[in-house]
């Protein structure tokens, strides 16, 4: 009888249990949404300036570029930056509550020639979305 009772208290409490779930920390709902997440060879005025998957071994440098829109509340991204699936650089950002937030992370190549990956983490670690790219 104590377990039967038990279950409806449960069951009868479920409905605010779930009231106070938020989707903005679903897994596949992480409170924004990625409109472009691409790499380049500079950032000029928030914007990236010549996109590529390819970059040459003599390119000192590369940026993530990052723009998310329906921000619904502040949070953190990392950019996390892999070689070869070596991870090489992490960096967190905000995020900032609002339509549009554009961001960037760059990286310095030092010459490594191969796969590269970057990989946008929310605060959890949980990878949202990735980018790869190789140099060559």
């Amino acid at each position: 009888m104590k377990h039967r009772s038990a279950t409806i208290a449960i069951i009868a409490a479920l409905p605010f249990l779930l009231s106070l779930y938020s989707p903005a920390f679903a897994i596949d709902d992480p409170g924004f949404i990625i409109k472009r997440m691409v790499m380049s060879e500079n950032i000029i005025a928030k914007e990236p300036v010549t996109i590529s998957e390819t970059f040459s071994a003599v390119t000192e440098k590369t940026y993530c570029f990052l723009e998310a829109v329906q921000i619904e509340q502040d949070t953190s991204i990392s950019f996390v930056w892999y070689f070869e699936d070596k991870e090489m650089a992490r960096i967190s950002l905000p995020l900032r509550k609002g339509p549009r937030w554009r961001t960037y992370s760059s990286k310095k190549l030092a010459g490594l020639k191969g796969d590269w990956k970057v990989e946008l983490q929310d605060s959890l670690g949980i990878v949202l979305h990735s980018v790869s790219f190789r140099v060559q």
